[in-house]
């Protein structure tokens, strides 16, 4: 599977749900660089299996809306928007966060990931600027 194959099968997996997925996409050694509007966090692999434990107990699903991946060697840069549907919504989906992501792969798994984000809003998304290309 190409890095970039795994990025992709990795933000169509079912991460809200399946505890297996850390596993899988994940390499034990993995390092996350995360800056958000809450600041920055560092997570390592037992970090992001808290993160995706507290997640599965807030949402029922999530979804990527992916504009943009790219690929050179084992680096894979994704640009995409989180959705989700909480527990107490669970039939109105809401954009969570806007992404761009810069993954590197080792053996086939996410070995090093630094990630900016920002709290999705209204102009943002009206703006065309999130619209889905082909990958």
């Amino acid at each position: 599977m190409t890095s970039k194959a795994l990025i992709k099968s990795y933000y169509e997996s079912d991460l809200a749900n399946d505890e297996t997925l850390i596993d899988t996409f994940y390499h034990k050694d993995c390092v996350i660089h995360w800056n958000s509007s809450r600041g920055y966090t560092k997570m390592n692999f037992s970090g992001i299996t808290a993160f995706f434990k507290s997640v599965r107990e807030s949402y029922n699903n999530l979804r990527f809306e992916i504009t943009h991946l790219l690929e050179e060697d084992d680096v894979v840069t994704s640009r995409h928007t989180l959705y989700a549907n909480t527990i107490e919504s669970q039939g109105e989906e809401m954009p969570i966060a806007h992404y761009i992501c810069i993954h590197h792969i080792i053996d086939n798994q996410i070995h090093r990931t630094f990630e900016i984000s920002q709290p999705a809003d209204t102009d943002s998304l009206d703006s065309g600027a999130y619209s889905k290309i082909n990958l």
